[in-house]
């Protein structure tokens, strides 16, 4: 599906640009125009379907099931969809809008939202052909832990009071709109027309492309600028002792290499086979694929500082546990 993506970025960069596939520069390049072109493509294409189906179907029963009594289920279902559906941390970023206009719980939708870029279909194939089924069953599970574990967090500490303005005001319309509903017990809203709803998801498209492009521009621009620079085995040389501090390390040094699910399966084998441990790759992993300077940089537009700065410290300490807990039990794994 996602090849149209690299065959156009290696006919930019390497035909029309001349530059050469074997260095920095031209894998730096390929990575941006590659993700770039892929992120706009799929934010388009996700806020316009999201915007029909807010449009056509009953959103507020999705939203009443998701907001019910049993909390848990919701953040269980919300990373479940994080799991199905198969979005980089940046492309996640139009359905969390959509979550939160709909008036879904901030924990629910932040379940979701972090587990999403580290678990997809094709990234759990990869893992079972390279370290096993047992392997892979834990890093689902753990995934969707992490994911479940950090919404009941944030909405424990009522973190949607950090969201920005415009999305606080989104969340508090749905959620007045469904007290009001379970009051009045109300009717289902009427049905919109088809050019309703293309109008409707038109709008939503532009308004929400309109705000978040630059940063698109800037984000994959540092993950670009940084990726591949890094010298080849010093990572491996460097924290493969296993060292209790190794794992944060490795956490810290992720950041700034973003990636997503699938591409970082290589790059994990790669770390594997030379030595480092599993639980120190895949701390190091995650956080290139949940914590990364493009994800925030993107979620700074719908979160203030406070919330940005506490959703990161949730993962990196989420992602130094799991690497410990890793490092202590792969030899059972």
């Amino acid at each position: 599906m996602f090849q149209i993506f690299t065959d156009f970025a290696d006919y930019l960069v390497f035909t029309l640009l001349g530059l050469q596939a074997e260095t920095k520069l031209g894998d730096a390049v390929h990575f941006f125009v590659e993700d770039t072109s892929k992120i706009f493509v799929l934010l388009i294409v996700m806020i316009y379907l999201i915007g029909v189906i807010r449009a056509s179907l009953n959103v507020e029963r999705v939203r009443d099931y998701l907001a019910g009594k049993n909390r848990f289920v919701g953040y269980m279902l919300g990373s479940m969809f994080g799991v199905v559906t198969p979005f980089c941390s940046c492309s996640s970023i139009p359905v969390f809008l959509g979550f939160t206009s709909a008036g879904i719980p901030l924990g629910i939708t932040m379940a979701f939202l972090i587990t999403s870029p580290l678990i997809n279909e094709v990234a759990v194939l990869l893992l079972m052909s390279l370290l096993g089924w047992k392997f892979t069953l834990v890093y689902i599970a753990v995934g969707m832990s992490v994911g479940m574990l950090g919404g009941l967090f944030l909405d424990t500490i009522k973190a949607e009071r950090w969201l920005h303005s415009f999305a606080a005001e989104a969340l508090k319309r749905g959620q007045n709109q469904l007290s009001r509903e379970n009051k009045v017990h109300s009717a289902p809203a009427e049905s919109l027309t088809v050019k309703e709803r293309h109008q409707f998801a038109k709008q939503e498209t532009v308004n929400i492309f309109k705000r978040v492009w630059k940063w698109v521009f800037i984000g994959v621009g540092l993950g670009a600028a940084l990726h591949g620079f890094v010298p080849a085995g010093w990572i491996e040389s460097h924290l493969g002792q296993g060292q209790w501090w190794s794992v944060p390390t490795a956490v810290l040094l992720g950041i700034p290499l973003y990636s997503n699910a699938t591409g970082v399966i290589p790059v994990m084998e790669s770390l594997i086979i030379n030595g480092l441990p599993i639980g120190t790759t895949l701390a190091f992993c995650m956080s290139t694929v949940a914590a990364s300077f493009p994800e925030f940089i993107l979620l700074k537009q719908v979160m203030q500082w406070r919330l940005l700065t506490t959703l990161f410290f949730v993962l990196l300490t989420s992602f130094t546990l799991v690497g410990w807990v890793f490092n202590a039990f792969s030899p059972y794994l």
